[in-house]
């Protein structure tokens, strides 16, 4: 295909090869919404009719980890932002600066998420054949302090009394769990590949106030990762946080 420069051959300039990019991003996210929108809805069923279970299964997670995981994808947002305003003002260091910032609180994002998951491994909360939603508070670590033991007994009794399959329906609350969040890092692996390429491209230079469409667009993509998380974490994490 024929290219000039940054400008490819079927645009005339290249406000109108951004406007055109920009379009098929968001009509991308659109599909994406959709996409997320399926998981979503089964949430929002199951919890309406398996709500001990789930509320059971939010008090399993651990909440500062949640809690932490957000603000560093909120400041991730924000290093992203920078990096666009970077890329049109001309500051060519500064947008490979913010773009390695992103890329850091990403991993960390991810590397947070992968504790998460040994946690459950390690408590017998992955569905299937060896699920037990009962087995941390059998089987606590030295490090569980007994007033937190006990209160978790006390509340898988009185959930068990109104729910007497809670351990199959807590499976339900997982199976969205891993859906969700996994399908959510799985976006978040190809935004820190999409980082990694960016970060090569401004390196040598070639983000300009004329062109800095491919950080705009990967910009985009990012803070719609960002924004999914936003939805995930009160619906996953703090259901019945307040009792």
């Amino acid at each position: 295909m024929h290219r000039t420069g940054e400008l490819y051959g079927q645009f005339q300039t290249l406000d109108q090869q951004r406007e055109s990019a920009t379009l098929g991003m968001w009509v991308f996210l659109v599909t994406e919404i959709l996409f997320f929108g399926g998981l979503f809805l089964a949430y929002t069923i199951n919890r309406h009719v398996y709500g001990v279970a789930f509320g059971v299964g939010s008090n399993t997670l651990d909440l500062k980890l949640g809690g932490f995981n957000t603000a560093v994808l909120i400041a991730s947002s924000f290093t992203m932002a920078m990096a666009v305003w970077a890329s049109q003002t001309g500051r060519k260091t500064q947008v490979t600066v913010f773009l390695i910032l992103t890329l850091i609180l990403g991993s960390t994002f991810l590397g947070i998420k992968v504790v998460e998951y040994a946690q459950k491994f390690e408590h017998h909360l992955v569905p299937g054949q060896s699920f037990d939603i009962s087995y941390h508070s059998q089987n606590p670590s030295a490090t569980d302090s007994a007033g937190e033991i006990a209160a978790e007994k006390e509340e898988l009794e009185k959930a068990f009394s109104r729910d007497p399959y809670l351990n199959s329906h807590a499976q339900l609350y997982f199976s969205l769990y891993f859906g969700m969040t996994g399908l959510h890092a799985l976006h978040m692996v190809v935004g820190a590949g999409l980082l990694i390429w960016l970060i090569r491209q401004s390196i040598r230079g070639r983000f300009t106030p004329d062109y800095n469409t491919p950080v705009e667009l990967i910009g985009l993509y990012w803070h719609f990762v960002d924004i999914v998380w936003i939805y995930l974490f009160p619906l996953l994490y703090l259901i019945d946080r307040h009792k």
